[in-house]
């Protein structure tokens, strides 16, 4: 009996209390939670508009309910249309290649600033790339129309100086995927340098000292010391780029382009079939879209974490 009181006893000194600074933390964190409630959970009520002939006709509760369920109708013209393979091509594939470039690049000139002995120079050229990421994709779109522009365009007056004919560009299918990746590149390229830098900057100066004395070369230290220090980021970021695959960004393949019928075999992803969707069919079909999109992206984020667990469970995310 006694035995069991101690255990009895232990139980309850191991069991946690309590603290003020668990208080403290809950609040902090409480403004956090109530916005992921508000705008991430909630909204979630709203996909079995993709399970009905949403009609609006009222207020929007009252659509939902009143909706007939059609079950997964809305679904067959992500697969029965005749674009539907162009579309999916074009998301994955442009997503494939800028996950790599993603993560090569940013990390490759991460380590270059992070060489350079002058500060000064090193803040230069980070705020020298990291501007392009404020800027939206309606600015960009407005710079490339007055680069490309087929009468006023300063691509086509250097053209037509140098005696070639001018080139309209928006009808021109086959130089717009070096475009967009040339693009996406540029203005994604500073946000993801800071963020190798960040992790560099934060290595103990020693293991370079130390290799500094062994004779270690710029190479070796890099190899050596600055990659496998940055292999969990790397993996991190590998990982949640995996789970927006099926995503795009809609200016870049919509505005940039200004929707040119001509460049649809090279521009159209499922962020944009979304959108017209929107303007010319039903809601529900929109929405059908959507959901495939997260269900898709879900399932791939969790099978790039197993497969990263299962070569590398430290650099695992969960």
């Amino acid at each position: 009996m006694s035995s069991k009181a101690e255990q009895s006893h232990n139980r309850k000194r191991l069991r946690p209390r309590w603290h003020k600074q668990d208080t403290e933390l809950t609040l902090l964190a409480l403004p956090t939670t109530i916005w992921y409630i508000l705008f991430c959970f909630l909204p979630m009520f709203g996909i079995i508009i993709a399970f009905k002939n949403f009609r609006i006709s009222g207020g929007f509760l009252s659509n939902v309910f009143n909706s007939p369920w059609i079950g997964f109708k809305n679904f067959e013209f992500l697969f029965k249309s005749n674009d539907a393979w162009i579309i999916i091509r074009n998301t994955i594939g442009y997503n494939l290649i800028f996950i790599v470039l993603g993560i090569v690049l940013p990390v490759l000139f991460a380590i270059m600033v992070g060489l350079l002995h002058s500060r000064k120079a090193s803040k230069i050229y980070q705020t020298m790339m990291f501007l392009p990421y404020f800027l939206s994709w309606v600015v960009v779109s407005a710079v490339g129309w007055a680069f490309l522009s087929f009468d006023k365009g300063i691509v086509n007056q250097m053209l037509v100086s140098m005696g070639s004919d001018p080139v309209n560009w928006y009808m021109e299918p086959k130089y717009w995927p070096f475009f967009l990746i040339l693009l996406n590149v540029w203005k994604g390229l500073g946000y993801g340098m800071i963020i190798y830098l960040a992790t560099i900057t934060s290595i103990d100066s020693t293991y370079y000292e130390a290799a500094v004395i062994d004779g270690a070369s710029i190479w070796q230290q890099t190899r050596f010391i600055t990659l496998p220090m940055l292999k969990l980021v790397i993996v991190m970021m590998f990982i949640l780029a995996v789970g927006r695959i099926f995503y795009t960004d809609f200016g870049l393949f919509y505005q940039v382009t200004r929707d040119s019928n001509s460049l649809f075999n090279v521009s159209t992803t499922i962020d944009v079939m979304v959108y017209k969707q929107l303007k010319t069919a039903t809601v529900g079909m929109a929405s059908a879209a959507a959901f495939v999109q997260s269900v898709l992206g879900c399932a791939t984020i969790l099978i790039a974490n197993w497969i990263v667990r299962k070569i590398d469970p430290e650099s695992a995310m969960m």
